[in-house]
């Protein structure tokens, strides 16, 4: 019996001893991952999390100093980026010290307070302990002298130097991100208080949920530009386009899981609610300008069913990026014209590819829409892969009529004629399709936008408007006129009646 007593004291000594270092192996993999970290604290990441992540651990050991987060609300972003990644950096660096911004001191308070919380709670996994003198919720320090101060922006924060600072939504409504007074003190604030506040070799994360071109995100991203400062960039949007970081198929929406969080179905909601501004800048992180210089808001008209392919005549046009990789966008568009003169766009490819992948994407829209014409450009075709762009269309039996244009003038001047033609009827676009929001940004910052592919394509179908011409309306069907002759025939049989 004693025996037995002692072996099973044994065992539950082991047991107990098992649970113990397999606690402390995930104390010590939590304070080295940021992921190990934030499962301690119950959450499972999703990708988007997860790459978030990959991006502040790369930015905590040195691979850059400057991180600017772009995703739409509601995706945890200021949870990771303001809650778990604060206390984990305190545990890579406890003498650091971390000034936070938000929009409002007491959203900044609150955020202050759930970072000083967690450290308390986890002072043995991230082997630091608060200062017992200084505890508030906005201000608080560390033991081994770290300090964190949280602050509204705009808000002066003299006496405070940083080794990591961040930024999270510095603009509280639409309102004031619309008010270029408030976005002049936003920035005035960032150059002035927020950046002379950090010390030399210091992290920064500005993290955004956009709402203007001119926001706080868009000025350091052409500051940054303008001094060539290497930066990192994380543009997450709501609903996937193409080279979506996340490698989703186009038009799936994020963290689509309807069995957990169900965030995919919020935002297809919103899609639903939201005007095409609101949800271009605010979900897909693609601000556009209240009107364009060159193209006009007012001349795109959404849609929200095309008409049937019969009821209209097809052409398409083609921009080659011809060196893959090389920074631009191969584009192809497919429009058609019904018999009011209406001109739809019907479909569009745009992808930095190689020519391999984009000529089959334009054999795939020649089968798709049996096109009558498709303009390309005679430098692009000259540059090498115009045999080869032949010989795969004739192979897979796509076949259609090449007209080339050569390259002239500048392009606003190669686009005059696609924008006179939409100033005078327009541009008919379907609502919902997810290349939408792109296209219109593209079109509302020509000449002064980075891209202008989109624009190219649809001035090659500019060039064809010489040749585009609208179907003939379906004539009323006729009505068969009574003679006033009554027939003798029988209903009955053949035969006649006398």
């Amino acid at each position: 019996m004693t025996n037995l007593v002692a072996s099973l004291t044994s065992f539950e000594q082991r047991t107990a001893l098992l649970h113990s270092l397999e606690a402390e192996r995930s104390r010590r993999l939590a304070r080295k991952r940021l992921t190990d970290f934030a499962r301690l604290q119950g959450f499972n990441p999703a990708p988007h999390h997860t790459l978030l992540i990959d991006e502040l651990e790369a930015l905590t050991h040195g691979e850059s100093d400057v991180l600017l987060v772009e995703m739409p609300p509601g995706s945890a972003k200021s949870t990771y980026v303001n809650w778990l990644f604060p206390a984990w950096f305190f545990a890579q660096r406890p003498e650091a010290n971390v000034l936070s911004a938000s929009h409002s001191s007491e959203l900044a308070e609150r955020w202050g307070r759930r970072t000083r919380n967690l450290i308390a709670s986890e002072a043995r996994t991230l082997g630091i302990q608060l200062s017992a003198d200084s505890t508030a919720a906005y201000r608080w320090g560390t033991s081994q002298g770290g300090e964190y101060y949280a602050v509204g922006v705009g808000v002066g924060i003299m006496g405070f130097r940083a080794d990591l600072g961040i930024i999270d939504d510095p603009f509280g409504s639409r309102e004031d991100a619309e008010s270029k007074r408030i976005r002049d003190a936003r920035w005035e604030w960032y150059v002035n208080d927020f950046s002379s506040r950090l010390k030399p070799g210091a992290k920064r994360v500005i993290m955004h949920q956009r709402w203007h071109e001119d926001d706080l995100a868009g000025r350091v991203i052409q500051q940054l530009d303008a001094i060539r400062k290497p930066y990192r960039r994380l543009k997450i949007r709501a609903e996937a386009l193409l080279d979506d970081p996340l490698g989703r198929p186009l038009g799936e929406f994020l963290w689509d899981d309807p069995n957990g969080y169900n965030y995919g179905q919020f935002l297809r909601d919103r899609k639903a609610e939201s005007d095409q501004r609101t949800w271009s800048a605010l979900y897909q992180q693609e601000p556009t300008p209240d009107t364009g210089d060159f193209f006009r808001r007012e001349w795109l008209h959404p849609v929200e069913q095309i008409p049937a392919r019969d009821s209209l005549r097809v052409y398409g046009a083609s921009d080659y990026a011809v060196t893959s990789g090389g920074g631009d966008y191969t584009v192809h568009v497919v429009v058609g014209i019904d018999s009011d003169k209406r001109l739809y766009l019907l479909d569009l490819w745009r992808s930095q590819a190689d020519s391999a992948e984009w000529v089959e994407a334009l054999a795939d829209l020649v089968l798709k829409w049996k096109p009558l014409e498709w303009a390309e450009e005679t430098g692009q075709i000259r540059a090498g892969v115009g045999p080869f762009l032949t010989k795969r269309l004739t192979e897979r039996r796509a076949y259609v009529h090449r007209k080339q244009f050569p390259t002239r003038g500048d392009k606003a001047v190669r686009a005059q004629s696609i924008r006179g033609r939409m100033s005078m009827l327009g541009l008919y676009v379907p609502a919902n399709v997810p290349w939408r929001s792109e296209l219109e940004g593209e079109l509302l910052r020509f000449p002064a936008g980075v891209h202008d592919d989109q624009v190219d394509a649809l001035g090659l179908i500019g060039q064809l408007l010489d040749t585009i011409h609208a179907p003939s309306a379906p004539k009323p069907p006729t009505q068969a006129v009574a003679s006033g002759y009554k027939s003798t025939r029988s209903s009955g049989g053949s035969s006649w009646r006398t």
